[in-house]
């Protein structure tokens, strides 16, 4: 049997690689993270703006990268510098989005109307920050290496960092707030505090990768509505995109109520949010070398969907939390935790065999628009949860203030808080795993793309030569 292309150790890559790339999930995380924990709350409840305006505040900007992310990618794929195609981004667009995430909290309006469309518009920047940092930064682990098991290693790292990014900036930041006297005051701290952790992630990641192999950028379609064609055509990436955006609307209910949940069904609006993000985050630094070998020995593809029913299934459980004592809610979220580590990871780490794939069939290495497609979806995705969150508070009829801390509520309110945090989530997370059915990618499936493709060059460049002697 013949191994699979870049098994071996030439498609391995030095430790401080791994460690240097994944701290660009600094940034990723906390922008990822904060916005959905906070962003909904932060109109809600120190600007005074109603729910379903809320939602839609925190929806449509991001909305904005469904747009961009692919066209950051096309970018990033043209670009030739020393520093390679992709690194250049982790360092112009990580500043640019550390400066920008502060603006948003900075609120130079105070409340009302106009600081609402402050909000809007300088949320909208940072997403377009964040798409010409993130895409390129997704877009390196298929050109640092063609080891189908390095792939996974390398994502094993990310993640890792990610769930501490997650940990750091989702556990502090409420913190940070409180302590900056909570309200404008306070949040304006926390947007600082986030700011400066995204600055760390982009420079270190920038740095880290200094000596990582820069990689081909070979010759992409010609224009973005081909590239983009040549994607869709992609069944594997196409299964697994769909599958992953959904999935991320229902991680992303789950960290826009968090704040919510705590205050209004566990009753602790001062150390709950930070109790419920350690427990949904920290299991992930814990058992992610036990994902890796669950991955290694199922296969990618059923460990993500073993992650997903786990996630889902701790989701659904916690529809219970009103007469569950908090310790019991707290385990319970760190099942769920556990499931969202191995969802992430093993989601990660099947895009790079997707654009690995795409490469071995078309002879084209253009992993920056797959990418961008992916972190459009993503960011979509992930912007999509909240938006959907704060319409359930709007229909369940809870009560926005301007004061910092949130109104009483009614129970139909409460409920509201509850089924969007359990059951909203557990039915976006569980279904879409439907879908990979259609993801069929494993080492024997890439080894003989590539051999075709490498038997369709040799004819060709016979042809070529047989013509030239004729000739």
């Amino acid at each position: 049997m013949k191994t699979p292309p870049g098994t071996g150790a030439p498609g391995s890559l030095p430790r401080p690689v791994h460690a240097g790339y994944a701290l660009g999930s600094l940034a990723t995380g906390a922008f990822g993270t904060v916005p959905g924990l906070l962003l909904l709350p932060y109109l809600t409840d120190t600007l005074g703006v109603a729910a379903g305006l809320a939602a839609l505040l925190v929806l449509l900007p991001k909305a904005w990268d469904v747009l961009v992310n692919p066209v950051a990618g096309r970018i990033s794929d043209r670009t030739r510098s020393r520093w390679g195609a992709r690194r250049p981004y982790l360092l112009i667009g990580g500043l640019a989005l550390a400066v920008l995430f502060a603006s948003i909290f900075a609120a130079p309006f105070g409340n009302g109307s106009a600081a609402a469309a402050y909000v809007a518009f300088a949320f909208l920047a940072t997403a377009t920050a964040f798409a010409f940092f993130q895409v390129p930064y997704v877009a390196m682990p298929a050109e640092l290496t063609d080891d189908y098991a390095e792939r996974t290693r390398l994502m094993t790292w990310r993640i890792a960092v990610l769930a501490l990014a997650i940990l750091v900036s989702g556990a502090v930041a409420p913190l940070v707030v409180t302590a900056g006297g909570d309200g404008v005051a306070g949040h304006r701290w926390m947007g600082l505090f986030v700011a400066a952790l995204i600055a760390v992630g982009a420079v270190g990641a920038f740095f880290g990768t200094r000596s990582a192999p820069l990689g081909t950028v070979g010759g992409s379609e010609p224009s973005l509505r081909a590239q983009l064609a040549v994607a869709a055509a992609n069944r594997p990436f196409r299964a697994l995109l769909i599958c992953f955006v959904v999935q991320s609307a229902g991680v992303a209910t789950i960290l826009a109520g968090v704040n919510y949940f705590a205050g209004q069904i566990l009753r602790d609006d001062e150390s709950g949010p930070t109790l419920l993000f350690v427990c949904f985050v920290g299991p992930a630094l814990l058992v992610m070398p036990i994902w890796t070998r669950a991955g290694a020995r199922l296969g990618k593809r059923t460990a993500l969907v073993v992650a997903s029913l786990i996630l889902a299934a701790g989701a659904l459980a916690l529809v219970a939390a009103p007469v569950l004592p908090p310790v019991a809610v707290y385990l319970v979220v760190a099942v769920i935790g556990v499931g969202y580590a191995g969802q992430q990871v093993f989601a990660l780490a099947m895009l790079p065999d997707c654009i690995a794939y795409d490469t071995a069939r078309t002879g084209r290495r253009q992993a920056g628009v797959f990418t961008g497609l992916w972190t459009a979806g993503e960011t979509f995705g992930l912007a999509l949860g909240p938006g959907i969150y704060g319409l359930v508070l709007q229909l369940s009829g809870y009560v926005s203030s301007d004061t910092g801390t949130a109104a009483a509520q009614s129970d139909t309110a409460r409920l509201g808080v509850l089924l969007g945090f359990t059951v909203l989530p557990a039915l976006l997370v569980a279904p879409p795993i439907l879908l990979l059915r259609r993801y069929t990618l494993t080492p024997a499936v890439l080894a003989a793309a590539t051999d075709e493709r490498r038997v369709v060059q040799e004819v060709a460049v016979g042809n070529r030569h047989e013509k030239g002697t004729i000739t």
